[in-house]
Order: C-alpha cells, then sequence, then structure tokens
C-alpha cells in the first residue's frame, strides 16, 4: 500500500525529471481519456444476482465520462475523449487521436479480473509502458493486447503479433522509455489517493507492455480500477458512487502533476549529485548469442531483431557475437538486451583490441553455394583473387587475409559498400 510519505521521498528527483522532460508551460493542459474497451468489445464481465451483468466496458466510460467533467470545468485543461458513448475506437486510432492532439498525458480506464475462478483478488493497480518480467503483469499485458484483432487498421499494423508469445513480449520492451519517470509519478499520485481518500487497496504502480501505450508520444498510465470477478469492487465499480469517486482520486492527482510541472514548486529544486565518468577497460567485450554450424543472414528470424551482429567462423562453427564495448555498464546492457530477447545461455566474450593472430589469419566467406559461381558472376567480377574451396559438395569462396580482427571488419565494410552483403569472417588457425 502507498503512502503520502513514500511518494514525498522521491518527488524531487522526479520533478526534475517532469520539469527537464516537459518544461513550464501555461498553456492549457490537454489530456485525451480513453475509456476501455468498448462495443462488442466488453472486457472483463461478471454476473451477479443483485448486480446483473457487470461489465469493464461500461464502468471505463462511466468513469471517463465523470472525469471528463470535472476536468471541463477547469479553465487550465483540454479533455479529449476516445469514445463517449458505446462503441469500440480501435487501438491505432487511441494513440494517433493522443499524438496529433499533442496531448501532455493520456490516461485509459479498464477494469481487472483475475485469472482462474478467484473472487478474493482485489484492489487497485496503474500500469505504465516499460519492461517487466514480473509474471502477472505479462499476464495483465496479454489480456488486453489480445483486443488488437478486433480491429481491420489493428490486424494491419500488428498483423505479426501474437499476444501469447513471449518473443512478441519481448519485442515490445523499451520501446518508450522517454516519459516513464513521468508516468510513474502521476500512477503514483493515483494510488495513493485511491488510499487515502477512497480506502482502497493499492497494488502500485507497475509496468507492462501494453499496445494502447507504447505508442503515445507522451507520458501515459492504464489504470485498472478494481477486479470484475471479487464482489465489493464489482459492487463498488457498478455504483454511481464508486465512479465518482475514483474519477475524483484521478483528477486530484492531475491537478497535482499539473501544478508540479508548471513551476508550483520550483523551490524545491536540488543540485544534481555529480556522476563520476566510467573509466573505459582495456578489453572489448562483444555478447555471443550462439555458436552453431549453421550460417545465417543478416536479419534472419534466428536473430531475433537484434542489430549489430558479428558472426565469425571458426572450425566450420558460426559464433554470433552482438554489440561491442569497452564499457562494463554497456556490456552489462548488452547481455541483458541478448537474454531478454531470447538468447538464455548469453555470455560477454572479451577481446583485445587489434590483436595479431600468432599463427593464421581472418578472411572473408563471401558466398556458400551448391553450384559453382560462374565467372562473370557479380561477386567474382567485383572482387579480384578470390579463392574457392570444396567441402563435402559445398563450394565455399573467400576473400583477403587479414592479421586483425579490426582489419577483417573494416575489409567487410569495404565490400559491403561494393554491394557485396553477407559475408562472414572467417578465423584460419593455420601458417
Amino acid at each position: 500500500m502507498f503512502t503520502k510519505e513514500f511518494y514525498s521521498k522521491k518527488y524531487i528527483s522526479i520533478l526534475l525529471v517532469l520539469l527537464s522532460v516537459l518544461g513550464f508551460s501555461q498553456k492549457k493542459f490537454t489530456v485525451v481519456l480513453d475509456a476501455g474497451h468498448g462495443g462488442s468489445d466488453i472486457g472483463a464481465n461478471r454476473n451477479y444476482g443483485d448486480l446483473g451483468r457487470v461489465q469493464e466496458k461500461d464502468i471505463t466510460l462511466g468513469v471517463v465520462l465523470k472525469l471528463g467533467k470535472m476536468l471541463e470545468k477547469n479553465k487550465d485543461f483540454k479533455v479529449i475523449y476516445t469514445r463517449k458513448i458505446d462503441e469500440y475506437p480501435s487501438l491505432t486510432s487511441r494513440t494517433d487521436l493522443a499524438n496529433r492532439n499533442k496531448a501532455d498525458f493520456f490516461v485509459s480506464v479498464h477494469v481487472n479480473s483475475s485469472p482462474g475462478s478467484s473472487i478474493t483478488t482485489q484492489g487497485t493497480e496503474t500500469f505504465v509502458q516499460g519492461p517487466n518480467q514480473n509474471k502477472a503483469n505479462l499476464e495483465v499485458a496479454k489480456a488486453e493486447n489480445e483486443v488488437i484483432f478486433l480491429d481491420e487498421n489493428d490486424k494491419q499494423n500488428f498483423a505479426n503479433y501474437d499476444p501469447r508469445s513471449p518473443e512478441s513480449l519481448i519485442a515490445l520492451k523499451i520501446q518508450q522509455s522517454k516519459y516513464l519517470e513521468a508516468s510513474q509519478w502521476l500512477g503514483g499520485l493515483i494510488e495513493e489517493n485511491f488510499v487515502k481518500d477512497n480506502n482502497r487497496f493499492s497494488r502500485g504502480v507497475k509496468q507492462a507492455d501494453l499496445h494502447v501505450l507504447r505508442k503515445n508520444a507522451m507520458p501515459s498510465v492504464l489504470v485498472e480500477t478494481g477486479f470484475v470477478n471479487n464482489y465489493d469492487d464489482a459492487a463498488y465499480l457498478s455504483s454511481e458512487k464508486g465512479q465518482k469517486e475514483v474519477a475524483e482520486s484521478i483528477y486530484k492527482a492531475l491537478l497535482d502533476y499539473r501544478k508540479a510541472i508548471n513551476g508550483g514548486f520550483a523551490a524545491a529544486k536540488e543540485p544534481e549529485p555529480v556522476k563520476l565518468a566510467e573509466i573505459p577497460m582495456k578489453n572489448d567485450f562483444r555478447i555471443l548469442l550462439m555458436s552453431t554450424a549453421t550460417r545465417y543472414n543478416e536479419n534472419d528470424a534466428a536473430l531475433k531483431g537484434l542489430n549489430y551482429i558479428l558472426p565469425i567462423k571458426e572450425n566450420n562453427v558460426y559464433k554470433y557475437y552482438y554489440a561491442v564495448t569497452n564499457l562494463a555498464s554497456v556490456r552489462d546492457n548488452n547481455l541483458k538486451t541478448a537474454k531478454d530477447a531470447g538468447f538464455r545461455n548469453a555470455m560477454a566474450i572479451s577481446f583485445l583490441p587489434n590483436q595479431t593472430l600468432g599463427f593464421g589469419y581472418y578472411t572473408l566467406e563471401v558466398a556458400v553455394s551448391e553450384d559453382k559461381l560462374k565467372n562473370d558472376s557479380y561477386l567474382l567480377k567485383t572482387l579480384k583473387d578470390v579463392e574457392r574451396t570444396k567441402e563435402k559438395g559445398i563450394f565455399y569462396y573467400t576473400y583477403g587475409k587479414y592479421k586483425t580482427l579490426e582489419d577483417a571488419v573494416t575489409a567487410q565494410k569495404d565490400i559491403e559498400n561494393k554491394g557485396i552483403k553477407n559475408s562472414i569472417i572467417q578465423k584460419v588457425l593455420k601458417n
């Protein structure tokens, strides 16, 4: 449960981020209010004998309309609704609406549902866009992202997205971090108000990869106002009193947020701590993703969308390395990125810069083919002194001999500029 003291400790440092990202602005503060689901997409729902059918789409619309009326009475705010009636706007149109109007904040209201037959789970939680490995949060992300298949525009924009695939969720990570601090701060204010003003149980502010947030070019939150399969939450949220109190808590949070970014607490600034410069290491580090007998070309699905891949062939095994750095912090971040992408056995490998091989050399494997290349092929006409070998019925074509890995990388870039793509550096250990 969140307390006022908890947030006051974080206030000054987060405020500095808000002011630097969003600046001081006296213009009307534009808020896009998004009532989750709608139309044929009823969202989370449950039947109760005395309450009837409690539907997420009805609760979210009720809360948003009440919140909108409160904001519209304040001359400092401009309110834009993604929907004001029982209809289903696509996720694309919701985010496009916010971006097109250069909104200052995007607030999406939803109702939660716990998995299985659980009826005891209850409380509020607010999600912001960002990476999170927590299994429960990923389940929420999957549930909210399911609706992308309901609209033709979304089918086109997210054609390759599978909400049940862990790889798809990984691919969504870290695509929007610019406004993360601001989003977390408003989310904290909302959850604090739920506890302080409404005596609700807060499950906190969390991160999840939700499509309705990830394309927004502004701070954004998704507020889960309670659990539809918990009777107390359902009764509260389906009542006028409950919806009004939820709206008031969000409204007060937006007021405090706007006051802060417009200089209401400018005197609270403190000098930022001095950061020590990181000392580069003597060695470079590359992240070894995998070793395999298979030769993959650039952009192959096996590389899981990672860029800056350097394949090196050694003893007929292709080793695929990701990124290069001589900073420990960047090395660790690169390793985390590789593992998040699905390479669970990835490891950091040390390379001594400009190290000359004691014996042997590096060469460029420029082609592998079952058929012998014709003499008038573009590759053979472009590159002179290409060597050809044949092993087990396969022709291998190599070009150049280089003493250091850096020399081989430079030569590789040179032939790429000549149109020879997907060459692989080969390490030959012999005199």
